[in-house]
C-alpha cells in the first residue's frame, strides 16, 4: 500500500503546483490589472513611459552645403570645427587671395607676443587697438616694422603651421600676402588657442576684434576703414548671444589685376570661419558691400539647426501582445 499512497501523493502535488502557476504566468504575460482586454486575452498594449525632454543643442556654425551665385572671379570658404580640428570647405579653399587687412590680426598679435615680459607703450597701445578696430593701415605697418617685417610673415607661416600661404614675390607688404580660406580658418584658431599672442595677451586681441567698428560704407581714409560687416552680418542672435564673436576683414579696391579683393574671418571658441573672394567692381564701387554679402550669406548657410527648424525627437515604438 505504501507505494500506492505515495503515487498518489506525487500526482497530486503535481495537479496542486500547476494550478499555482497558471494564475502566476499569465498575470507575468498580461501585465496585471495594468492591461486592458476581454477576459485578458488580446487587445493589451504595453506601456512604454514617455522619452524624457530632449534639451535642443545650441546653435553654432557647422560643415553644409553652401550655394552662392556669385558672380566674379574666385569664391571660396573654410570652416573649422576648433573642437575637433577638422576642416571643411569650398573644393577649392587650398587657392589663394591677398589677405589684405584680415592679416593685421596676426600682426598684432606677433607684436605683443613678442613683447616678452616688456610693457606696452601708450603709444603701441594705441597702434594695436586701431589697426584692428578701425583697420588703420598706418598703425598695422608700424608694428609691422617693430616686428622686423618679414620675419613676421614667416613666424605666420610656421607658427600657425599654414601649408598654401606665400610671402608676396619681391614684397614684404602684408597685404600682398597670399592665403587660402584653409589657412585662414587656422591661422583664427592660432589667434584663438593663444598661439599668436601668447596667454597674457590672447584675450585682448580677441575682444579688441569682437569691437571692430564702421560699416561697409564707412570708408574714409587708410586711418579709418569700417569694418563691422560680412560674416557678424548672417550670425543669427542664437549665436551672438552666447558670447563675443571676433572679426577681422580686409578688403582692396582695384588691386593690380582691377579686382575687388574682399576677405572676411570671424573666430568663437567653438569655430572659425573664412570667406575670401575676387571680383570685379559693382553697384556701388566705392564700397565692398557685395563681398560683404556674399560673407554673410555663407555664415548663415552654415547655421545648424537653422533657426525655426523643429527638433527631431526619436519616438519609442509601441508593443503588442
Amino acid at each position: 500500500m505504501r507505494p500506492r499512497v505515495a503515487m498518489v501523493l506525487a500526482v497530486v502535488a503535481v495537479l496542486i503546483g500547476g494550478v499555482m502557476l497558471v494564475p502566476a504566468a499569465y498575470a507575468k504575460l498580461s501585465g496585471g490589472d495594468r492591461l486592458g482586454g476581454i477576459g485578458g486575452i488580446g487587445g493589451g498594449v504595453a506601456q512604454v513611459p514617455a522619452p524624457a525632454p530632449t534639451t535642443p543643442p545650441a546653435p553654432t556654425l557647422a560643415a553644409g552645403p553652401v550655394s552662392v551665385n556669385f558672380k566674379g572671379r574666385f569664391f571660396s570658404w573654410a570652416l573649422m570645427d576648433r573642437k575637433t580640428g577638422k576642416i571643411s570647405g569650398a573644393r577649392n579653399m587650398a587657392a589663394t587671395n591677398s589677405t589684405e587687412s584680415m592679416i593685421k590680426a596676426w600682426i598684432v598679435s606677433d607684436y605683443l607676443r613678442g613683447l616678452g615680459g616688456k610693457a606696452l607703450t601708450a603709444q603701441r597701445r594705441q597702434q594695436a587697438v586701431t589697426a584692428i578696430r578701425d583697420s588703420n593701415d598706418n598703425s598695422a605697418e608700424a608694428l609691422y616694422n617693430a616686428g622686423g617685417r618679414k620675419p613676421v610673415l614667416d613666424r605666420l607661416i610656421k607658427m600657425c603651421k599654414l601649408t598654401d600661404t606665400k610671402i608676396y614675390p619681391d614684397r614684404a607688404k602684408w597685404a600682398y600676402t597670399q592665403m587660402s580660406p584653409r589657412d585662414a580658418v587656422r591661422m583664427g584658431d592660432c589667434i584663438g588657442d593663444g598661439t599668436a599672442a601668447g596667454p597674457k595677451w590672447t584675450k585682448w586681441v580677441l575682444n579688441e576684434m569682437a569691437h571692430v567698428r564702421g560699416g561697409v560704407k564707412d570708408q574714409k581714409s587708410v586711418t579709418v576703414q569700417g569694418g563691422h560687416w560680412g560674416i557678424i552680418d548672417g550670425l543669427p542672435d542664437s549665436i551672438t548671444t552666447q558670447g563675443p564673436v571676433s572679426i577681422k576683414n580686409g578688403f582692396t579696391m582695384l588691386w593690380d589685376d582691377g579686382q575687388w579683393h574682399v576677405n572676411c574671418l570671424a573666430v568663437t571658441p567653438d569655430w572659425t570661419l573664412a570667406v575670401m573672394m575676387r571680383y570685379p567692381p559693382a553697384g556701388d564701387p566705392r564700397t565692398p558691400s557685395y563681398g560683404a554679402k556674399v560673407c554673410a550669406s555663407v555664415a548663415t548657410q552654415l547655421v545648424t539647426p537653422q533657426p525655426g527648424a523643429a527638433l527631431k525627437v526619436p519616438q519609442q515604438p509601441v508593443g503588442k501582445l
